[in-house]
């Protein structure tokens, strides 16, 4: 069995652009799918996964660990995010290629069945990118947390954490204990909440500013109270603070995880599939959280072949905690890839179709196409006019 061809299918989501990958082989009707979405580099990430074919052409897809080998040194340059999102892309492919080959589903090549379902959580605002990263008033946000579990969920993530920098003001720090309070008591003890900082405070004193207001609510985690790199002050953060921290969703290389691991700066790490190196990688960093006592809720608000290698990686993980999905991003999800996600009670269901188990309607792709993204990053300035993470 030899790889044909490796092609992109760009598909606009509005909040953003999907990429698919396709992986073609010389098996007449054997081909396999996978997703490299990657926020505001579409271009780019389409464009690596064209340098990256030529290395592949003609080699067996079934030798996943080599062929991710050639793509990472062969390439001789230090991939970075641009550059591991398409390997992850076509990763996820092999694998789809590979179960086919078989007729299994590809959680059984990783391992096999590890739990009967997978939890899952979703945002708030669903596919709504204004709602998710600009609703800062507890009305609108619980309005939003109903919606949410009303349509079956059983918790949900929310970013509410003010564009901060290093100080955190007492005003914004009350604001935040009273948002959470008016979330909770909307939904109860029954429903997890998370927050996600987005990287927005810059300090250690900041960060747990905003924790102790989010304490009293009991959050099941919090997420990237600090920007990605400083692995002390994130370990500093989590030895002070009385609610989980979650980080790691900016990462692509396993060394960066072993930093956070040697240190024991999280207690939730958020590998992103498409972003790390894909299944393979991800399950290599599940299983160094394991060692150092961590749980797994990988990142993933991307398109539905990411949804789907993210139930392949749940089912077959033991420390996986939850999972952040995004069904509901656009009305016409399941039109574009009809696939085995299936929700019951807050839980994805096991799948069983060979592969990932999923069909990609390329006729619906193409009444999607490429379309610029809404750059939020820019409403990411304090009155003074310093620029701040987003």
């Amino acid at each position: 069995m030899k790889i044909t061809s490796v092609t992109t299918r760009v598909v606009n989501a509005e909040m953003r652009n999907w990429v698919f990958v396709r992986v073609e082989t010389d098996q007449p009707g054997l081909y396999g799918w996978g997703e490299a979405t990657l926020e505001w580099k579409t271009r780019a990430v389409a464009g690596a996964v064209e340098d990256l074919a030529p290395l592949l052409l003609g080699r067996d897809p079934r030798d996943i660990e080599q062929l991710v080998r050639v793509m990472k040194k062969q390439s001789f340059w230090r991939l970075g995010v641009i550059g591991t999102s398409a390997v992850s892309g076509i990763e996820l492919a092999l694998w789809d290629i590979f179960g086919k080959s078989l007729g299994v589903p590809v959680w059984r090549l990783l391992g096999g069945k590890v739990r009967d379902r997978v939890k899952v959580y979703t945002h708030l605002g669903l596919g709504d990118m204004r709602a998710v990263y600009e609703t800062l008033e507890a009305e609108p946000l619980v309005q939003r947390a109903r919606e949410v579990t009303a349509k079956g969920y059983r918790a949900f993530k929310a970013v509410f954490i003010p564009y901060t920098n290093y100080t955190a003001s007492l005003s914004e720090v009350d604001k935040v204990a009273r948002m959470m309070e008016a979330l909770r008591a909307a939904v109860g003890p029954s429903v997890e909440i998370m927050i996600d900082f987005h990287g927005r405070t810059a300090s250690v004193s900041a960060a747990l500013a905003y924790i102790e207001a989010l304490a009293p609510a009991r959050p099941l985690f919090v997420e990237e109270p600090l920007p990605p790199g400083d692995t002390p002050s994130l370990a500093a953060v989590t030895a002070k603070s009385r609610v989980p921290t979650a980080a790691g969703e900016r990462l692509v290389d396993r060394f960066e995880f072993d930093d956070l691991f040697r240190s024991r700066a999280v207690d939730i790490v958020q590998p992103d599939i498409c972003h790390v190196g894909g299944l393979l990688e991800a399950k290599k960093i599940a299983a160094m959280a394991e060692n150092a006592s961590v749980g797994i809720a990988p990142h993933n608000p991307l398109g539905p072949i990411a949804g789907v290698a993210a139930l392949h990686f749940a089912v077959s993980t033991p420390n996986h905690v939850i999972q952040e999905e995004m069904v509901g991003a656009v009305p016409w999800y399941f039109d574009v890839v009809q696939g085995p996600i299936r929700m019951v009670d807050g839980h994805w269901q096991i799948p069983e179709a060979p592969g990932l188990g999923i069909e990609v309607n390329e006729a619906a792709c193409a009444r999607h196409p490429f379309q610029q993204e809404v750059i939020h990053t820019v409403n990411a300035v304090l009155d003074d006019g310093t620029v701040v993470d987003w």
